[in-house]
């Protein structure tokens, strides 16, 4: 199976405008991910997950190291890649049919051949029906369906999903990760998921990324060894089970790092005054 994305000593290092501090995001991340590989990622809050997407999607340069694309340097947002984010941010004038075909449209692809595009993803995360329905007569799990359709009808190489399911309820949050791999399967695209949920990432995904406290940097790549089609019920089956240990162990630490940091900063802000005779 062919590399379709590797990432190179990816460094990101921002200079605070307000206190001119050094802060470094991201320190020498690498990753390879396979053609056709569903990769999550998950670590602790402000580990630089969703910066290393932003960087991925070439929203973000990094300060050094490269990310490959087929083999292409990425240095810019591209139509080969396509983000999923947490809020659906639908166009609310719009029907579910119109957002759909908004991209093909900025790209003045023929009226005949984008629609019949924008209704087989539409039947592809189980709208039909709905084409005529706008934004706010639709669920939140209906909304993120649109969102991925409109992701998808661009034909992306590559599918970035930054937590897209996080503002959902419980129930519905659970359905969209069967469904979710559904549509992985049919529509055959690559995958790089961020998310909080560990048991979310195993469910889905061929490995599993673990990032460290900030600044970020692959911890380890776990193997999911669990076979496919997967289904819901799997989350309580033993070995499920024993990888979601496995991988919190390898999280608990880093989770424990990002607080002592926290509340050492927080300790040094309050002294600071006192220490300067303020």
């Amino acid at each position: 199976m062919p590399v379709k994305l590797e990432a190179q000593r990816i460094r990101l290092e921002y200079h605070q405008p307000r206190t001119g501090a050094r802060f470094l995001a991201l320190d020498g991340v690498d990753l390879a991910i396979m053609d056709g590989e569903f990769v999550s990622i998950v670590g602790p809050s402000g580990c630089g997950k969703t910066t290393f997407l932003n960087v991925v999607d070439g929203l973000l340069p990094a300060s050094s190291g490269r990310i490959l694309l087929d083999g292409k340097v990425v240095t810019e947002p591209g139509r080969d890649r396509a983000m999923v984010f947490q809020d659906a941010s639908l166009l609310p004038w719009r029907t579910v049919l119109g957002n759909v075909l908004y991209g093909l449209e900025c790209q003045r692809t023929r009226a005949h051949s984008a629609r019949e595009r924008a209704q087989y993803f539409i039947e592809m995360v189980g709208l039909r029906g709905f084409e005529h329905h706008y934004p706010h007569e639709l669920s939140g799990g209906m909304q993120q369906r649109v969102n991925l359709a409109r992701a998808l009808v661009m034909d992306p190489q590559i599918l970035l999903m930054d937590e897209p399911f996080a503002a959902l309820d419980a129930q519905t949050r659970e359905v969209m990760q069967e469904e979710l791999l559904e549509i992985w399967r049919a529509a055959k695209k690559t995958v790089l998921f961020i998310t909080h949920q560990i048991n979310e990432a195993i469910y889905l995904s061929d490995r599993v990324i673990v990032f460290t406290a900030r600044p970020g940097r692959v911890k380890q790549s776990v193997a999911i060894d669990i076979e496919r089609p997967r289904k819901l019920a799997l989350k309580r089956d033993p070995r499920f089970l024993q990888i979601e240990d496995f991988v919190w162990n390898l999280i608990e630490d880093e989770v424990k790092k990002t607080m002592l940091a926290d509340r050492t900063s927080r300790g040094s802000a309050a002294a600071g005054p006192a220490d300067s005779g303020v």
